[in-house]
């Protein structure tokens, strides 16, 4: 494929390869070097042809990154650097100062480059410097040599580019790289068109979607955010990624990114589950998926008519996929695996082999040797919709989940005849024979003899056969079985009858939990909203100040800019009549909303010069706050909704707010209110922005 574009912003210039592979850039214990090196065969087996070496836990890529690698490392490094050349693959080496280096001090830089410069002579020719995850606060030796942190970052990442010597590949990413993280929106992020407007045209923009974990990636989106980069994207995929949550493997295929992506991309690199073999999948599918043809063409896969998109059917994709990932399972890795699988009959002559005392053959009225059931595609089929993605589970695991919520929901038919006793019990006998197929699945991948896919698998798979068995005993109970499989909880229970340790303790009291459950359940807060009273002060400068502290600037309070509803929120200002409302729950006050239907006098109360236009269109202020514990957004919500009809009904045109850079949960409140949008006020200081709606 090729080159992502010039500043005119076209997707490619046919100079550059679309780059697609792996990128080894999760939090934790890193891939050993014989596990890259298998990744380097398959990718050029399936027709990837790039790898970036970026895992967060390795101490010199990220923490120690001015420390330069050792003899032992180095050879390391060389021997993978060579068999990444060797298998048509494209070693590209990620370094990551983020973490404390001062952009301005010439020695940070030089210490840089000659990090870089080793592995350079190591045989590496494609690098990327990576600014995510890090603080967004400039040290003030930083703050006076840059005009902000984009161009503090640039600056030093197309210096150390032609340090390099333009390097056909060189990858940046940037701190922020997805559209969440964007204020207040891709298209008018000032720090994304610092990127696109001052980063060197021949670097590409590492970019993982909508958010850090995308759903879906739309074609529209990447246009957007190409338009602004002046350049098209790498994808830096995140969608089979697992580091954020121990209980949780994917084994789903890529999908969710239209094919029509190809040409508009410079490239995708998946950042996978942590544990190497169980990648297997992501891997494949990701293949599949970027040798589809833009035309429409059916190449590797056939289309369906069910399958959206005409090029590329994620089902099928994950149908071949693990069909040869099954033929891996079934070979041994270790000398001496497990042998006795049950086999079809054979005309062939057993092979003869001198096991000396071991061969052992029972004698009559002993136990037959134990013989384990061959692992079936079914079995990895089932396998994958049980750990299927992040935001969807696979059709098994819904319907399974689909029985359970109607067994419970009708179990007073199990307990007494009704019109639906029969079925209830026709259904709790298909539960109990999916409950069995998950068991099945578990004992035969136990006895699989690849073991070193099985191990990175076991906690996994030994964890769902658990929950699957609570599950089947609980509807046993619902049905009046008794006996031990239908006991999953005592008075005295095992301790796998209460699942998740303290981690499972502290989700269970939070009232979130859960919220992306097929199964919703309301929430059992009452919250009233009523007009504020003058005892209501304190307890509105309370909140004030409590989420002030809780803010991310580490500039003093004393030191920032005031807002424009600072007085209302600490009373120095009265809001309009009508125009304010508290927000309780049965712990007393939780929020708040206050309004100035004429905001003229909270300008003038902190001597800020806004232009008259402003006041024309926007006559009016408003300030929201609401306390973390209400984590059910709808509150807040009718609480706006009630102070806008207010401030309608006394004639105004308009109402805007103020809100500081790094409040990101208030900016993104008032984005997803949908009617409140970026407001240019000339003059504001650098750390506040303005939105606001018309009434």
């Amino acid at each position: 494929m090729s080159k992502p574009g010039s500043a005119e912003g076209q997707a490619h210039t046919g100079t550059k390869r679309f780059i697609s592979g792996v990128v080894e850039g999760f939090y934790g214990r890193p891939w050993t070097m014989e596990q890259r090196t298998e990744l380097f065969k398959r990718e050029q087996k399936w027709g990837l042809n790039a790898y970036l070496y970026a895992p967060k836990d390795d101490y010199k890529h990220r923490m120690y990154w001015r420390d330069l690698y050792s003899a032992e490392e180095a050879g390391q490094l060389i021997a993978l650097i060579s068999a990444a050349k060797q298998h048509d693959v494209e070693f590209i080496y990620a370094i990551s100062p983020g973490l404390d280096i001062t952009f301005s001090n010439p020695k940070e830089v030089a210490a840089l480059k000659r990090k870089l410069d080793q592995v350079r002579h190591f045989g590496c020719r494609s690098f990327s410097l990576l600014f995510d995850d890090i603080e967004t606060e400039m040290c003030p030796a930083d703050k006076q040599a840059f005009g902000s942190f984009a161009d503090a970052q640039v600056a030093i990442t197309n210096a150390v580019y032609q340090h390099l010597g333009d390097p056909e590949t060189f990858l940046f990413c940037p701190t922020d790289y997805c559209a969440a993280f964007c204020t207040p929106n891709v298209s008018q992020s000032s720090y994304l068109h610092t990127v696109g407007e001052k980063l060197l045209p021949g670097i590409d923009v590492l970019w993982t979607g909508p958010k850090v974990v995308s759903h879906k990636i739309s074609v529209e989106s990447i246009e957007e955010v190409s338009s602004v980069l002046k350049r098209a994207p790498v994808i830096w995929d995140n969608i089979h990624a697992n580091d954020y949550d121990p209980q949780r493997i994917f084994l789903g295929p890529f999908k969710d990114r239209p094919t029509e992506l190809i040409p508009k991309l410079g490239g995708v690199l998946t950042n996978p589950n942590c544990e190497f073999y169980p990648n297997f999948v992501a891997i494949h599918t990701l293949a599949t998926w970027c040798k589809a043809t833009a035309e429409g063409a059916q190449r590797d896969v056939e289309m369906g008519d069910e399958d959206q998109d005409p090029c590329y059917s994620p089902q099928k994709a994950l149908t071949l996929a693990l069909t040869d990932w099954l033929q891996e399972f079934l070979s041994t890795d270790q000398p001496g695996g497990p042998c006795r699988l049950k086999k079809e009959s054979s005309d062939e002559e057993p092979m003869q082999m001198d096991m000396g005392e071991s061969s052992y053959a029972p004698g009559p009225g002993e136990n037959p040797l134990y013989t384990a059931e061959p692992l079936s595609l079914d079995d990895l089929k089932l396998l994958s919709d049980l750990f299927h993605l992040p935001y969807e589970h696979g059709p098994t695991a819904r319907a399974m989940l689909q029985e359970l919520d109607w067994l419970k929901k009708h179990s007073r038919a199990a307990a007494a005849e009704t019109d639906k006793t029969a079925e209830w019990h026709s259904r709790a006998q298909q539960f109990d024979d999916m409950c069995d197929a998950v068991v099945q699945m578990f004992n035969r991948l136990s006895n699989a003899p690849n073991r070193s896919i099985l191990y990175d698998l076991y906690n996994y798979i030994c964890d769902i056969k658990s929950g699957v068995g609570l599950a089947r005993a609980y509807v046993k109970t619902l049905g009046g079985q008794s006996g031990p499989s239908a006991q999953p909880m005592n008075e005295d229970p095992e301790p796998w009858g209460f699942r998740g340790g303290l981690s499972g303790e502290f989700q269970r009291m939070l009232p979130c939990h859960g919220n992306r459950d097929l199964f919703r359940h309301p929430p059992t807060t009452v919250y009233s909203i009523r007009q504020y009273c003058t005892e209501d002060k304190l307890e509105v400068q309370r909140i004030s100040r409590e989420m002030q502290s809780a803010g991310e600037s580490k500039v003093p309070l004393m030191m920032q800019p005031p807002l424009l509803c600072d007085g209302l929120s600490a009373g120095e200002i009265s809001p309009s009549p009508q125009c304010a409302l508290v927000l309780e729950d049965e712990m007393g006050v939780c929020g708040y909303a206050l309004a100035l239907t004429d905001a003229k006098p909270a300008a003038t109360k902190i001597q800020r010069a806004v232009s008259e236009s402003v006041f024309k269109d926007f006559p009016s202020l408003v300030t929201v706050q609401v306390l973390p514990r209400v984590t059910d957004p709808s509150p807040a919500k009718r609480m706006i909704g009630r102070l806008l009809s207010s401030i309608r009904s006394s004639g105004s045109r308009g109402v805007f707010c103020e809100l500081r850079q790094n409040d990101r949960r208030m900016r993104d409140f008032y984005a997803k209110l949908g009617s409140f949008k970026p407001v240019q006020i000339p003059g504001l200081p650098g750390d506040i922005f303005a939105m606001g709606t018309s009434l």
